[in-house]
């Protein structure tokens, strides 16, 4: 201990005698820079500050001798400092109108960032025809859009043009949906997706629609695509049909969201919806490429906890088990509703003396809000009208059709 402390008494004055002098970078990047010999490997603390230290392979010739000497960097960590936003960045936002604090509160990373390409995203997006404003929107709602270059949004933008038939349709696309756009930049999957979903029998139309509404499906690697579109033709052949282009195109169609889901889920769906109904391969057929297509979506322990509240329901209202199965097969998005809001809208139903028969024979009633149920109810027997010999499917129409059927009604009455 004698020796270590002689050994350190010595080094200081040694380090002394040498001037050692530090300087600091620029304060945003938080480090220290100093004169250190080459033969200090590392060092965790300066100790010519007051802070402890520790060394490894010292050479006592270091007090003796000259030494040379080489710049090195120590980050100072401050636990309660955050990564700095990029001030040029903000300012260049600021003044194309785009939203700020959106923007941060979807992608604040984005603001730490030293290399934006904001005004070349613009240049590119006024020449497509966007306007300054759906612009401004764009990056609030997606400012990840800004990290893209020049290249490859061109790139993009003719791949898109492939399934798109105008600029001005994408940049409505994009105004709508910017994540579709923007939300991968790997061109080359993109451009092997286009190609295998066209070669399985896709329309343009169709992969519009996929662009639109689920823009994941070419972020998804091409042999996840091959995967669920393999499985869906040889369910195809299983069931007996002989155009498995046709069967794929119709479900995709129907439902643009599968090809993003797994295969385990939208097996364990066909067999929930084949079991539960006692379906043959024709009928199950229909349903899947009908309106069962998007149950295929759905966790399939959330769509058979569904269906089982649906009939106990039902059932406590003196319903048959044939009834229940013909109301949900004429109308199987009621699998989607939850528990409580199926159960309060039939109540809402029974309440104004709308039959239980009359539910079961139009079932997209349900289709409606409780208040947007409640007030038509109200102006339909206002205006005379008997609502148990009445169709109520009325009651889904929309507005417009609906005011004038009631004009008609009030006229009658």
């Amino acid at each position: 201990m004698h020796f270590r402390g002689q050994l350190f008494s010595s080094l200081s004055r040694g380090m002394q005698s040498l001037s050692l002098r530090q300087t600091s970078t620029s304060k945003g990047l938080n480090y220290l820079t100093i004169m250190a010999p080459r033969n200090l490997w590392h060092m965790r603390s300066n100790f010519l500050f007051g802070s402890r230290c520790w060394m490894t392979r010292f050479s006592a010739e270091i007090i003796f001798k000259s030494v040379s000497f080489r710049l090195f960097g120590v980050k100072c960590h401050n636990a309660d400092s955050e990564p700095s936003e990029n001030e040029d960045l903000l300012n260049n936002l600021l003044t194309m109108g785009v939203d700020v604090d959106m923007a941060r509160k979807r992608q604040p990373g984005v603001f730490h960032r030293m290399i934006t390409n904001e005004q070349d995203l613009k240049t590119f997006l006024l020449s497509k025809g966007a306007s300054k404003e759906v612009i401004a929107s764009i990056i609030s709602r997606y400012p990840r859009a800004i990290t893209r270059t020049p290249e490859n949004l061109s790139k993009r933008w003719d791949l898109w043009r492939n399934i798109v038939t105008s600029d001005l349709e994408i940049v409505n696309i994009l105004e709508r949906s910017p994540e579709s756009f923007f939300r991968s930049n790997n061109n080359l999957n993109l451009e092997n997706n286009i190609k295998f979903l066209y070669s399985v029998g896709l329309t343009r139309k169709c992969l519009c629609r996929l662009l639109t509404n689920a823009p994941r499906t070419f972020s998804n690697s091409l042999d996840l695509n091959k995967q669920m579109v393999d499985f869906l033709q040889a369910t195809c052949l299983s069931l007996g049909h002989n155009d498995p282009t046709d069967f794929v195109r119709k479900i995709i169609f129907k439902n643009p969201f599968i090809l993003i889901q797994s295969t385990k889920r939208v097996k364990a769906n066909i067999e929930f919806l084949q079991s539960t109904f006692n379906l043959n391969s024709e009928e199950l057929l229909v349903l899947i490429c009908g309106p069962g297509a998007e149950i295929l979506d759905l966790s399939n322990d959330y769509a058979r906890r569904s269906y089982t509240n649906i009939k106990k329901k039902l059932f406590s209202l003196e319903c048959t088990e044939e009834e229940v199965q013909k109301f949900v097969l004429s109308y199987p998005d009621v699998i989607f509703l939850a528990e409580k809001k199926f159960n309060d809208k039939i109540d809402c139903l029974l309440e104004e003396n709308v039959s239980i028969s009359q539910i079961i024979e139009n079932p997209r009633v349900l289709d409606s809000s409780i208040s947007t149920l409640k007030s038509r109810i109200r102006e339909l027997v206002n205006a005379g009208c008997n609502l148990s010999t009445l169709n109520i499917s009325l009651l889904s129409w929309s507005k417009k059709r609906y005011e004038a059927k009631l004009k008609k009604l009030s006229r009658l009455a």
